[in-house]
C-alpha cells in the first residue's frame, strides 16, 4: 500500500441499524485521534438510550421474522463463510482504516489482523451445524432431549487494542450460533465494524441480525448492557468495567456475560534454557507487541537467579533497537500509545515503582519530540509483590524482572492475587513444565513460546478476575447458546 497517506483514510459515518447508516442530527459527538500523531481526523456519534433501544428492537424484529436462527445451520455456514471471502477480500480498506486509528501497523493489519479476522469467521462457521444438542440417558419408555438454541439477541462491547479481530471473534460465534447481535466497538477505534456490518450485509446477513452502535461506555455501552431484550453480554476490556457490566447485568437481568478482562501474566525462566538469545527476543516481543497494548501481555519475567543478569542484558539490547513511529511507517518497530492519557498512567505507576525501589536495567518514559505517545520498551528489576508495576495492570511496554532459587519459589512468585490470564513457562525439562503448568493459575498456558498462532480451536479467557468464560474455540459458540430439556413419555 505504497500510496496510503493518513489524510486520504475515509471512514463511515454513525451507527449501523436494519442494515443502512444512522446518522442522528442532534446527537452528542466524540472527538476520534489518531495515535500515531494525536491529529484529530474524526468525530464518533454518541448513541443515547433511545438509539441504542432502535438498534436492539430492530435486531429483535430481525431475529423473529427472518429465517437466520431456523435456516438449516448449513445455510448461515454458507453466508458466514461468504462475510470471510468479502473481509479478506478487502484488505485495501480495512487495513488502512483500522492503522490510521488504532495502535496496529498497517504491516499488522495486512499481513495479520484481517486474515486472521476472516479466518476466524470461517472457523465459528463450521459450528453452525455441529452444536445441536444431545441425547439424554433416561428410562426405556421416555425419550430425554438437551436441545440447544439461540439466545435471540446478544450485546458486544469490544476494546481498541485490536479491534478487527475482537469483533470477529464476538460476533462470528454468536451468529454462527443463530443469534442477532447489537456491538458497541471502542469509541477510541469505532470504524472498522461498521465496514465489517456491511460487508455482512452484502454477504447474505439478513439486515438488522447485526447492528452497530457508537458510542461511550457510561452512556451507550450501560443502555446496551441494561436493555431488557438483551439476552446475553459478550465484553473485552478491563476488569474494573467488566465488573460493571456483570452488575449490570445482574441488576437488569440477570443475563449470562463472557468477560475477558485484564492480565498480568508471568513468564517464568528456569535456568536450563538452552538458547537465550531465542529466548530474550521471544519474552521482548511478548512485552512489545501493540507497544504491551494486549491483555495476556507477558508483563512479569521471573527468572532463575543464575540466568537473570545474562538474560536481562539481552532484553536490555533488544528493548534500545525499537524503532516508534507512526502505524503507516513501515520502518517503525514500535506501536504508539492509544493516547496520551494512557502513557500518563504508563509513567505514573513507573513513577510510583520507582519510589519504592525499583530500578530501571532499560528503557524508562516516553521518546521525545513526537506528536503521538510513544513509550520506551522498559524493564524495572529490584521489585516485589507489592510494587505497583507487578501489582497492576499496565498496559504498556513495561516488564519487571524478579528472581528465584527454586521450583516452589517461582511458583509462589507467579501467582497473582487478581489475575490468571495467561503465562509462560520456559524449561527444556519436560516434567518440570508440566508440573508448573498444572500449578499455574491462568486460563492460557504457553510453554517455550508466548503468544497465539491461527489455532482457533483453542479458546482463551482467564481465571479470577481475569475474566469468566472463553472466546474462540467450541466454547465460544457453546456459550451463546441456552439448552432446552425435553422428555418425551412414549409408552402409551
Amino acid at each position: 500500500m505504497s500510496d496510503f497517506h493518513p489524510d486520504r483514510i475515509v471512514v463511515p459515518q454513525g451507527h449501523f441499524i436494519g442494515g443502512r447508516h444512522v446518522v442522528p442530527g442532534q446527537a452528542a459527538r466524540l472527538e476520534v485521534q489518531r495515535p500515531s500523531d494525536a491529529v484529530r481526523y474524526a468525530d464518533v456519534v454518541v448513541g443515547d438510550a433511545a438509539l441504542v433501544d432502535e438498534a436492539v428492537q430492530n435486531a429483535w424484529q430481525a431475529w423473529r421474522g427472518s429465517d437466520w436462527a431456523t435456516c438449516p445451520p448449513r445455510d448461515r455456514a454458507k453466508i458466514l463463510r461468504r462475510w470471510a471471502d468479502l473481509v479478506e477480500a478487502d484488505v485495501a480498506t480495512l487495513a488502512p482504516m483500522e492503522a490510521v486509528g488504532s495502535t496496529r501497523t498497517l504491516r499488522d493489519m495486512t499481513g495479520w489482523d484481517v486474515p486472521f479476522a476472516a479466518e476466524a469467521l470461517r472457523f465459528f462457521a463450521e459450528y453452525a451445524d455441529k452444536l445441536g444438542g444431545e441425547v439424554a440417558a433416561t428410562r426405556q419408555d421416555t425419550l430425554g432431549l438437551v436441545i440447544s438454541e439461540p439466545y435471540g439477541v446478544v450485546g458486544a462491547i469490544t476494546p481498541w487494542n485490536q479491534p478487527l479481530v475482537m469483533v470477529s471473534w464476538k460476533v462470528g460465534a454468536a451468529l454462527a450460533a443463530g443469534n442477532a447481535i447489537v456491538l458497541k466497538p471502542s469509541e477510541l477505534t469505532p470504524f472498522t465494524a461498521v465496514r465489517l456490518a456491511e460487508l455482512a450485509v452484502q454477504a447474505g446477513v439478513p439486515a438488522g441480525i447485526f447492528n452497530v452502535v457508537q458510542g461511550d461506555g457510561l452512556v451507550t455501552g450501560d443502555a446496551l448492557t441494561r436493555h431488557p431484550k438483551i439476552s446475553k453480554m459478550t465484553f473485552t476490556g478491563s476488569t474494573r468495567t467488566g465488573a460493571a457490566i456483570m452488575a449490570a447485568c445482574a441488576q437488569a437481568g440477570p443475563k449470562p456475560v463472557t468477560l475477558e478482562l485484564g492480565g498480568k501474566s508471568p513468564q517464568i525462566v528456569f535456568d536450563d534454557v538452552r538458547d537465550l538469545d531465542r529466548l530474550a527476543g521471544l519474552i521482548a516481543g511478548a512485552i512489545t507487541i501493540n507497544a504491551g497494548q494486549v491483555c495476556v501481555a507477558g508483563s512479569r519475567l521471573i527468572v532463575h537467579e543464575r540466568v537473570a543478569d545474562a538474560l536481562a542484558e539481552r532484553l536490555a539490547a533488544r528493548f534500545a533497537d525499537y524503532r516508534p513511529g507512526a502505524t503507516w511507517d513501515p520502518e517503525a518497530t514500535l506501536s504508539p500509545i492509544i493516547n496520551a492519557g494512557q502513557a500518563a498512567r504508563i509513567e505514573d505507576i513507573v513513577a510510583r515503582s520507582r519510589r519504592d525501589g525499583a530500578i530501571v536495567r532499560a528503557g524508562g518514559g516516553c521518546y521525545e519530540d513526537r506528536a503521538g505517545a510513544y513509550y520506551r520498551p522498559t524493564l524495572l528489576a529490584n521489585v516485589d509483590s507489592d510494587t505497583a508495576a507487578v501489582r497492576e495492570e499496565i498496559f504498556g511496554p513495561v516488564l519487571t524482572l524478579q528472581t528465584f532459587r527454586e521450583e516452589e519459589e517461582a511458583l509462589a512468585l507467579a501467582a497473582h492475587e487478581d489475575y490468571g490470564l495467561a503465562a509462560g513457562i520456559h524449561t527444556a525439562d519436560l516434567g518440570r513444565a508440566l508440573r508448573a503448568m498444572r500449578r499455574v493459575a491462568a486460563g492460557t498456558v504457553w510453554i517455550n513460546r508466548y503468544g497465539r498462532t491461527a489455532d482457533f480451536v483453542i479458546p482463551t479467557g482467564g481465571y479470577g478476575r481475569s475474566g469468566i468464560g472463553k472466546d474462540l474455540g467450541r466454547q465460544a459458540v457453546e456459550a451463546n447458546l441456552r439448552q432446552k430439556s425435553v422428555l418425551i413419555d412414549f409408552a402409551s
